[in-house]
């Protein structure tokens, strides 16, 4: 089945029922929604998008980004979104790089982004919305064009492209993660088996569309004919209108990056708002330091909480699901849990072969959630997974180090790719942020390390204090000399009243470096 099929058949099942709200500008049902991305569908092949082609997404999130969504898979197409509020000179590389057949976007960066798809060769068609909001954007967008001849929704087979995520490259340049109607499917079905979704939920979508946390945010609300309530972009770091938000539209479940719930547990004086129709917390993206999530498990005691766990290449591919009380003299993160019931999983060493439970390796996974490859990447492709090994399955290599604990869950130790040797020792960057994580004073804390001509590598701690506290660096020294070896201990300690975050709420380490 198609991902559009989904939105049809809750079109039909529940017509009238709210699909989408957009705090600001609107609301629209099921049936309207559905009409909408039939028009954009018709479109689309009227002007010559045929079945696997690509079709670009610059837009804010909106009812009209939506529309759109489903308009493009109509069409037989796959959808690129990039982020609206990235450089024009990004989002046309990555336009470029896979050759989008088309193009929805807004006329306040239609120029710069024509300009810079001029410098890379020929600019394709656009379909060009004064500006977004509630789906009339989209409407008079194509009302300008005229009537298109009605086309049929494109039948799709299962391995057929549906979209493309690009994500950041080691080479500087993104790069474009394929993922098929199965892909997405597999996952969507998952989430119906494990999370309980109800038609009664109204779902947040904090994500943008160009992060994969937004495939459970649109996708599960319109299976099960749902509401899905979109968290406007100017609100998504602020914690008060966010907390406000959430109560204001009722919304029963939430799924973001555990950085914004930390900042809500912080600042976002949850016990003064009615939480009561919040049933479900999940989160995913990033270690959720365990000091934030207890404080959010005190002040919203009643929903489930979930740690969700996977790259963009494989979607969600662990899950755990976090105890009900509060557990006060925890200091470690929950595990990351076990493998999806519909994919497979297990942890390898440097060279490709399985280690024993409790011994840390690479978490590699097998299943249909995995993606197809990197687009126009080859090499790469093939370097994101083990060798054959006569089974058949693909086994992706995930970059992440865990061990299998006592109970059958995964414990996240950290990226492959953030392990430094430091004076002749193996030095996870991940575990010194966790040991600063402890620190009382410690709000926030991420790790990076530099070449350095007289100590090989140079690590520097990056920190934000609580409540405007200045933490001495002697006690930060002498803390962490008490929790980790000698030669772990940051060498450089710098202060800031916010880390940096990338455009899906993840600390932007690369920034961090540039500073250095």
């Amino acid at each position: 089945m198609a991902l559009y099929q989904l939105l049809e058949a809750s079109a039909r099942r529940r017509p009238g029922h709210t699909a989408v709200v957009e705090p600001g500008g609107g609301e629209i049902d099921y049936a309207s929604l559905d009409r909408l991305s039939d028009r954009l569908r018709d479109r689309l092949v009227a002007m010559g998008v045929q079945p696997g082609d690509r079709v670009g997404m610059y837009l804010r999130k909106s009812i009209d980004g939506v529309a759109t969504i489903f308009g493009i898979l109509k069409a037989g197409a796959a959808y690129v979104p990039v982020d609206p509020t990235a450089p024009a000179s990004r989002n046309a590389f990555i336009h470029n790089n896979c050759a989008v057949r088309a193009v929805v976007t807004e006329r306040r960066v239609e120029a710069a982004y024509r300009e810079e798809l001029a410098k890379l060769g020929p600019v394709p068609p656009m379909i060009v919305m004064e500006k977004t909001g509630g789906g009339a954007g989209l409407h008079q967008a194509l009302e300008g064009l005229g009537a298109a001849p009605v086309s049929a929704s494109v039948p799709r087979g299962d391995d057929d492209l549906a979209y493309i995520l690009y994500t950041s490259g080691s080479t500087g340049k993104p790069k474009g993660v394929m993922l098929s109607h199965r892909n997405a499917r597999s996952f969507v079905d998952w989430c119906s088996q494990e999370l309980d979704p109800r038609e009664t939920d109204r779902f947040s979508s904090h994500a943008p569309f160009h992060f994969d946390l937004s495939i459970l945010d649109i996708y599960v609300p319109i299976k099960h004919g749902a509401t899905l309530v979109l968290v406007p972009e100017e609100i998504g770091k602020e914690p008060l209108a966010l907390a406000e938000l959430i109560a204001k539209y009722r919304i029963s479940v939430w799924y973001s990056a555990p950085s914004i719930l930390s900042l809500m547990a912080q600042f976002g004086r949850l016990p003064e708002r009615d939480l009561s129709a919040l049933r479900t917390v999940l989160f995913a993206g990033e270690v959720f330091p365990i000091v934030h999530l207890r404080s959010l498990k005190k002040q919203v005691p009643h929903p489930r909480y979930f740690n969700l766990y996977g790259p963009t290449e494989t979607n969600v591919c662990t899950w755990y699901e976090c105890p009900r009380e509060v557990e006060e003299t925890r200091v470690d993160p929950y595990p990351i849990g076990k493998v999806c019931s519909n994919l497979e999983g297990k942890v390898v060493d440097a060279d490709g072969r399985p280690v024993e439970p409790g011994e840390e390796g690479e978490l590699c996974i097998a299943g249909p959630n995995v993606m197809q490859g990197y687009w126009a990447l080859p090499e790469l492709t093939a370097a994101g997974f083990l060798p054959p090994d006569g089974s058949g399955k693909r086994w992706y290599r995930t970059g992440d180090l865990v061990v299998l604990d006592a109970n059958g869950d995964y414990i996240y130790r950290g990226r492959r790719d953030r392990m430094i040797k430091k004076r002749g020792y193996r030095v996870e960057l991940g575990e010194i942020e966790a040991c600063l994580y402890r620190h009382p004073q410690v709000r926030e804390a991420a790790v990076v390390a530099l070449p350095d001509d007289q100590l090989g590598m140079k690590v520097i701690a990056h920190l934000v204090g609580r409540e405007q506290v200045r933490l001495s660096i002697i006690e930060l020294k002498r803390f962490c000399s008490e929790h980790l070896p000698v030669y772990m201990v940051p060498d450089v300690f710098r202060f800031h009243e916010v880390l940096p975050k990338t455009s899906t709420d993840k600390t932007d380490y690369q920034k961090l470096k540039d500073l250095a």
